[in-house]
C-alpha cells in the first residue's frame, strides 16, 4: 500500500511539473508575412512573371535626384501632406523619396540612367508584379487625370456589376454628360449588356457608358464615394474624385503614382485585362451593330503610332485641362512593366505614346539592375505595441532559467543536411527558421521523468531499509 501510494504521488508530481513547464514556456512568434500573398502577385494579367523581393533602399540622405534642367515643379512633402501612405515608411523601401521633385532613380553601375528628354509633367515606371518603382518624376504631383481615372472607376465598379446583366437605358441617365465628351453611342430606350457597356468605356472611352454603369452601381454620387474609398484603401492618397468619367471638374486630381496603383490593381482582374487589351469590337445599336476601336494608339498602331510589342493596354485619356495622359502595361521576357505619363508639354497628341514607349524600353533594360525608389504596394501595418510587464515581485530563479533556455539553445550553430540549411536564429534568404517551444519540450519531459524516477528510487530504498531494520530487531529463536 505504501509503495502504491508513493508511486501515485510521484506520478502526480511528474505530471504537475511537466504542466508547469508547458505553461511557462514562451509562445511561438507569428510567422513572417509572405510577399507572394500580395493579390496582384497572382494577377491573371501577369501569368508568366516571377515574384521578386524588394531590395532594401539606401538611406534617404544618400539619394541624389536626377532633376531635369530647369525643373521647378514640386509636390507636397510627406510631412506636409499628412497622408498615411506618406507618413509611413516601409521596412524595405523609403517611400518619402517619391515625394521629392524631379527625377528619382537609383541605377546600379553599368545601368543606363532613365531618359532625361521627356516633356511630361509627371511619369513613373514600375514592375507590375512586385510593385517596385524603378524610376519616377514628380510621382505625387497632383494633376487632372482625364479618362485615365476610368481605371479607378473600373476597379471599383467591375466587381459589383455582373457582365451578363441587361439594362434598359433611361433618358435621365444621359442628361448630364459634359459637353465635348467622348461617346460610344448609347441610345435611351435600348437595352445593353453590362459587358457591352464596359467595352464602350475601355475602347471608346465613352462617358455615356460610364454614366449608365454608374447608375446601375447605385448612382453618380454613390459611385464617387465608392471610388474615393477605394483609392484610400489602395493607398492612393493624391486622388480626389469629382466625376467618375474623368471629365474636367474643379478639384479633381490624381497623380502618376496613384494611376499606376489603379492600373496595377486592374491587372489582377481578368475582366479588366480583357477589356483594356481589346483592340476592336462590335457595339449594339438600334437594330444593327457598329464597330468600335480602342483609342489607345500604342495598342492599335493607329494615326502613325507604331504599336508597342507585348502591350497589354490599360487606359489613355485627354481633356483640355489635363492634356494627354496614359497608363500602359507591357510584357517582355517574363516581366510586366507599368508606366504612367501625364501631360507632355510638346510633341502633340502622339507625344504621350512615344514618351511611354521610351520609358518602357528603358524599364525593360534596367529592370533588375536598379534599386527601387518606392513601391506601389501598401506599406506594412505597424507592429502591435508590446505589453508592459505586470507590477509585482520579479520572477524566481526557476522561471528565469526557463526563460533564458531558448536563448541559449538559439545561439547554437545551424545544422546542414544536404543542400538544405536549418537555422534556429537566422532569417535570411535560403534558410529555414525554427522557433517556439518545439526543442524545449523534450528537455522538459525528460527532466520531469528523471525527477519521478529518482523519487521512486529513494522511496524503494527507504522501504528496503525499514524492512531490514525490522528483520534485524526480531529475536532469534
Amino acid at each position: 500500500m505504501i509503495t502504491r501510494s508513493v508511486m501515485r504521488s510521484a506520478f502526480s508530481g511528474t505530471v504537475a511539473l511537466a504542466t508547469g513547464l508547458l505553461v511557462l514556456l514562451p509562445a511561438p512568434p507569428p510567422a513572417a508575412a509572405d510577399s507572394r500573398t500580395d493579390p496582384v502577385a497572382q494577377a491573371p494579367g501577369l501569368p508568366e512573371a516571377t515574384v521578386a523581393t524588394i531590395a532594401p533602399a539606401a538611406p534617404a540622405a544618400s539619394v541624389a535626384p536626377v532633376a531635369r534642367a530647369g525643373s521647378a515643379r514640386s509636390s507636397p512633402s510627406p510631412a506636409a501632406s499628412g497622408s498615411p501612405a506618406a507618413a509611413s515608411v516601409a521596412a524595405t523601401v523609403d517611400r518619402s523619396v517619391l515625394y521629392r521633385s524631379g527625377t528619382q532613380a537609383r541605377p546600379k553601375r553599368g545601368t543606363p540612367a532613365p531618359p532625361s528628354d521627356l516633356s511630361a509633367l509627371s511619369w513613373l515606371v514600375a514592375d507590375a508584379r512586385t510593385g517596385d518603382v524603378l524610376a519616377a518624376d514628380n510621382a505625387h504631383l497632383q494633376l487632372p487625370p482625364a479618362s485615365t481615372l476610368k481605371t479607378l472607376f473600373a476597379v471599383t465598379a467591375l466587381p459589383r456589376l455582373p457582365e451578363r446583366a441587361q439594362h434598359t437605358v433611361a433618358e435621365s441617365e444621359l442628361e448630364d454628360i459634359g459637353d465635348g465628351s467622348s461617346l460610344v453611342g448609347i441610345d435611351a430606350g435600348l437595352s445593353y449588356r453590362v459587358a457591352d457597356l464596359w467595352r464602350g468605356v475601355f475602347l471608346s472611352s465613352g462617358n455615356d457608358a460610364v454614366r449608365v454603369l454608374a447608375e446601375m452601381n447605385g448612382g453618380w454620387d454613390a459611385t464617387v464615394s465608392q471610388m474615393q474609398k477605394k483609392a484610400k484603401l489602395l493607398g492612393a492618397v493624391d486622388t480626389h474624385v469629382v466625376s467618375p468619367d474623368g471629365y474636367d471638374a474643379h478639384g479633381q486630381v490624381s497623380s502618376a503614382y496613384d494611376l499606376a496603383v489603379f492600373g496595377r490593381t486592374g491587372l489582377a482582374s481578368p475582366e479588366f485585362v480583357r477589356y483594356s487589351s481589346t483592340r476592336d469590337a462590335e457595339f449594339p445599336g438600334d437594330g444593327y451593330n457598329f464597330g468600335i476601336e480602342n483609342t489607345n494608339r500604342l495598342l492599335t498602331g493607329e494615326d502613325g503610332v507604331e504599336p508597342y510589342p507585348g502591350l497589354i493596354g490599360v487606359k489613355n485619356g485627354y481633356t483640355s485641362d489635363a492634356g494627354y495622359t496614359l497608363v500602359a502595361a507591357a510584357r517582355r521576357g517574363g516581366r510586366t512593366l507599368l508606366v504612367t505619363v501625364m501631360n507632355p508639354q510638346w510633341g502633340g497628341s502622339q507625344a504621350v505614346y512615344e514618351e511611354a514607349r521610351t520609358l518602357l524600353d528603358w524599364g525593360f533594360k534596367a529592370a533588375g539592375r536598379v534599386t527601387p525608389v518606392g513601391s506601389l504596394q501598401l506599406p506594412p501595418p505597424p507592429a502591435p505595441p508590446r505589453l508592459a510587464a505586470p507590477a509585482g515581485p520579479g520572477p524566481g530563479p526557476i522561471v528565469k532559467a526557463l526563460r533564458t533556455a531558448p536563448v541559449a539553445l538559439a545561439a547554437q550553430p545551424a545544422t546542414v543536411k544536404g543542400d538544405r540549411t536549418a537555422s534556429v536564429s537566422g532569417t535570411g534568404a535560403g534558410t529555414r527558421t525554427e522557433s517556439g517551444p518545439g526543442y524545449v519540450l523534450p528537455v522538459a519531459f525528460t527532466g520531469a521523468a528523471g525527477l519521478g524516477a529518482l523519487g521512486l528510487i529513494l522511496v524503494r530504498r527507504s522501504i528496503r531499509r525499514r524492512t531490514d531494520e525490522r528483520t534485524t530487531s526480531e529475536p532469534v529463536g
